[in-house]
């Protein structure tokens, strides 16, 4: 359905341009790349103070600056090979200025955001004691014993009066940073950087370089992975990892992954029954060993991130969609017992058509986390993580909309510099205009794939293009 709402996007002629050959396109992703990467230098610039003190408006405007050749690069690229009908965008350039891009994460430092600091100090409790768990930040405040460097990392955690809601396998990953180089971000960043680019090439074997282009460039990506060091994607990456396994029939090695994606990230568990749907008893076995013997060597010392997420999932909320206008009628618990029926419900149904389907096919992840989502009461920017690579293999405006929508809900009162406000309170307008492009997107590629359905020419296309882009291509 989506992958059709994406073909029929082919313009010709761009700033007064025709690009009709590919020699013409690839040196039009050149000259983007360049824009691209002199933006993203800006905003790592920016990021450290360069032009004062970080405020939304030239935020949004260098956004919009490293938006604006990514949409282009597609656009042109795609309807120039769909014309020409010769082989894909070639997968070194698309990755070179991948890996460009995101390098100037390196040199800059998280906008907006604080969720570093935690990291940085959960590495440090984990080589210290053995583990990240138990004990909140706030029991070490008057503790002397202290590094320096890590009195001030303590100073700035948020929350600090809980303990971290961060997954085994995400923990084990903020140690190795601390060992590589203790309260400095950057080995972090390198590390997410690293996994991104790996979840790239796996992206490169199930679809089109073409519509990788639209993740490996995406800003929203960059700027939460290279830039900010949210760990989601090292989740995502091994879920990418545990489907292509599953593909090639390897379910083992499937549930390993899907397991460790699990021991990341909480959200990963959604994924789980796709994953393994048609998988035999070994692969479930290996999946629960998996995960216990993540679990196990801190459940022996007391504790793990359940209780804490327990604690988040009870009373935190932001940015929340559905789950915001429902409980202007009901309180937060039947709501959520509610939205949670309503999940379930239609999860368990489209895992019921998913087995009845042909076997090979991978699960609309962005149907999955795009639901969850809409129904969740927190919807941080870089939850889209979770979504955005299965928009990749199933395209659709709705997806990538949001990728860019979701940059809205960094306008809060906090952000603003509102000292009247709840400081992740939001403007009214925010919710209204974040949502409703989202909306706008998703009713387009609706009424899309409607009048491709009427076109039976068109729907044999696409189904050529939905194979094709089943295969791996090199350039």
């Amino acid at each position: 359905m989506a992958a059709r709402a994406a073909t029929s996007i082919a313009p010709t002629v761009i700033i007064g341009t025709t690009v009709d050959d590919p020699i013409q396109a690839k040196r039009f992703v050149d000259v983007a790349g360049v824009i691209g990467l002199l933006g993203y230098a800006a905003l790592a610039y920016y990021s450290r103070g360069g032009l004062g003190e970080p405020e939304l408006v030239p935020f949004f405007a260098l956004i919009g600056w490293v938006s604006l050749p990514w949409l282009l690069t597609w656009i042109v690229v795609f309807g120039c090979f769909q014309r020409a009908g010769v082989p894909e965008l070639p997968i070194g350039r698309l990755l070179i200025w991948a890996v460009l891009f995101r390098v100037c994460g390196l040199f800059g430092v998280p906008l907006f955001e604080d969720d570093y600091f935690r990291y940085l100090w959960d590495g440090f409790r984990f080589a210290e004691t053995g583990t990240p768990y138990g004990a909140a930040p706030a029991a070490f405040f008057a503790d002397a014993q202290i590094p320096e460097v890590f009195q001030r990392i303590l100073d700035h955690i948020n929350y600090p009066d809980v303990p971290t809601i961060y997954g085994p396998v995400t923990e084990l990953l903020f140690l190795l940073a601390y060992l590589l180089e203790p309260g400095s971000l950057i080995p972090l960043q390198a590390l997410l950087i690293g996994v991104d680019i790996l979840l790239i090439r796996l992206l490169l074997t199930v679809a089109r370089p073409t519509h990788v282009l639209l993740y490996a460039w995406c800003p929203l990506v960059i700027k939460e992975i290279a830039f900010t060091a949210h760990p989601d994607g090292l989740g995502v990456s091994l879920a990418i990892a545990a489907i292509v396994l599953s593909l090639r029939r390897h379910t083992v090695g499937a549930a390993i992954c899907i397991a460790l994606a699990v021991g990341a990230k909480v959200f990963a568990l959604l994924l789980v029954p796709f994953v393994l749907a048609r998988a035999g008893p070994r692969a479930w076995l290996a999946f629960v060993a998996v995960l216990a013997l993540l679990y196990l060597p801190f459940a022996i010392r007391g504790d793990t991130d359940l209780p804490a997420l327990a604690l988040f999932a009870a009373g935190w909320e932001f940015n929340s969609a559905l789950y915001g206008v429902v409980t202007q009628w009901l309180s937060p618990t039947p709501t959520k017992w509610l939205l949670g029926a309503v999940l379930i419900a239609l999860g368990g149904s489209y895992w019921l058509a998913y087995r009845r389907d042909t076997p090979g096919q991978i699960p609309r992840g962005d149907w999955i986390y795009g639901a969850f989502l809409v129904a969740a009461p927190v919807i941080n920017p870089w939850y889209a993580l979770w979504l955005l690579p299965f928009a990749v293999i199933h395209p659709s405006r709705w997806a990538w909309t949001a990728s860019a929508a979701l940059f809205l809900s960094y306008v809060t009162a906090i952000n603003l510099g509102s000292l009247h406000l709840d400081p992740f309170a939001q403007p009214f307008w925010v919710r209204p205009v974040e949502f409703g492009l989202i909306l706008g997107a998703l009713g387009i590629d609706i009424w899309r794939h409607r009048s491709d359905r009427s076109n039976p020419d068109m729907e044999l296309a696409d189904r050529t293009t939905i194979q094709s882009s089943r295969r791996p291509t090199r350039g």
